[in-house]
């Protein structure tokens, strides 16, 4: 999810979390794949080396909040920086995540990946992206050798312009039309360009099955969630009403789809969302959880908060959705996860952190749950990618 909020859901794909989360007196956070063709021959940077973290702070035995009764043993993975939209490998034993920290040299969002600790252990990973222009959204294929991600290297090395929002003078998200997805190896290299089309397409991920990508596009003029087979071909669009869809994630059986999304409804809500998404911007402070099967039919949607829902992810039982939200908050601020029925019923508070907890996501076995928190971080901007055990 920029993947928004990630950065980009992350993100949201094209969602700068470190924006978000700093963002005035709302503190918004962010949200919202992948790879070039063989001919360009991209490769990982000659500096491509196994990164720790450069100051591993000694282990905290409980870092969970009392009323946080789904959360068993957490504990920190990475230092430092802005580190978002954790995925698990098919495996369950290997994460990717997005980081940026300017103090590492990274300016924008790069990928990383690396195997999950084994009891105190700090957690090592290395940069698996280019180091070339902004990255989100990666997602490990099936065979647990491949990932997918969004790069917008092939315009340009460097990191694109974020929006100034002292000029726009709202709380917007960049939709780069350089977003395009690849798939590349654990070393870095791009072995395949899977979208090609004009405008942003980003914010991948994979069914359990294997077989099937998600992905956000804004190929028909607005921002819609399609989808496709594992190698890139036969691409449906799933939705098409007007509004941002995006972030989505298949059920544990791969037969439903969950996914955020925003609605304008007045004509003023339609004129600014279509200024806006004009200039390859979008303003995610009013977005709502939705379902449907994986053929796009049987939409139905699930919350109705108001405010920003978004991250959102299939429990292990298929039943339930965790997501990311800030509607208790007048201010738009903190952000808690919380979990809620596909039905609608049964909504859940998880976490209780006083400033942003999101893009949550459940291990393969349902026996662990990963996210990105600004817990622990001693008072600055960091976010940190946590892990704990699920309790029911």
């Amino acid at each position: 999810m920029p993947s928004y909020f990630r950065t980009y859901d992350t993100s949201f794909a094209a969602i700068d979390f470190r924006i978000m989360k700093k963002s005035s007196a709302s503190f918004l956070p962010l949200i919202l794949a992948l790879c070039c063709s063989i001919a360009s021959k991209a490769q990982a940077p000659k500096d491509f080396v196994l990164r720790t973290p450069e100051n591993v702070h000694p282990p905290v035995k409980d870092m969970s909040y009392p009323d946080e009764k789904h959360f068993k043993n957490m504990r920190q993975l990475t230092f430092g920086g802005d580190n978002a939209e954790a995925y698990f490998a098919p495996d369950g034993k290997s994460i990717t995540f997005q980081r940026t920290n300017p103090k590492e040299g990274l300016n924008c969002d790069q990928i990383f990946f690396g195997p999950l600790p084994h009891g105190n252990e700090p957690m090592h990973y290395k940069m698996v992206s280019t180091g070339r222009g902004r990255t989100t959204c990666a997602y490990i294929m099936p065979d647990g050798k491949h990932f997918l991600y969004a790069s917008t290297h092939k315009a340009a090395d460097t990191c694109p312009p974020v929006p100034d929002r002292k000029v726009i003078k709202k709380y917007v998200w960049p939709i780069y039309d350089s977003y395009d997805i690849f798939v590349a190896d654990m070393r870095g290299t791009i072995k395949k360009q899977l979208t090609n089309t004009p405008g942003y397409d980003a914010e991948a991920t994979v069914s359990p099955k294997g077989d099937k990508i998600l992905f956000t596009s804004m190929r028909n003029g607005d921002l819609d969630i399609y989808i496709m087979n594992i190698d890139g071909t036969n691409v449906r669009q799933l939705t098409n009403t007007l509004g941002y869809d995006g972030g989505a994630c298949f059920s544990p059986d791969g037969s439903k789809i969950v996914w955020r999304a925003s609605r304008p409804k007045t004509e003023a809500e339609i004129k600014e969302y279509k200024e806006l998404l004009s200039k390859g911007l979008v303003m995610p402070t009013q977005m709502e959880i939705f379902v449907a099967d994986t053929s796009g039919r049987n939409v139905q949607q699930v919350t109705h908060l108001g405010k920003a829902n978004w991250a959102p992810s299939f429990a292990p039982d298929g039943k339930r959705i965790i997501f990311a939200s800030d509607y208790e908050y007048e201010k738009g601020f903190p952000f808690n996860l919380y979990m809620i029925n596909v039905d609608g019923t049964g909504l859940e508070k998880l976490s209780h952190d006083g400033s942003f907890d999101a893009f949550p996501m459940f291990s393969p076995d349902g026996k662990k749950l990963i996210f990105s928190s600004n817990r622990n971080n001693g008072g600055g901007h960091d976010t940190n990618v946590f892990i704990c055990d699920w309790v029911e």
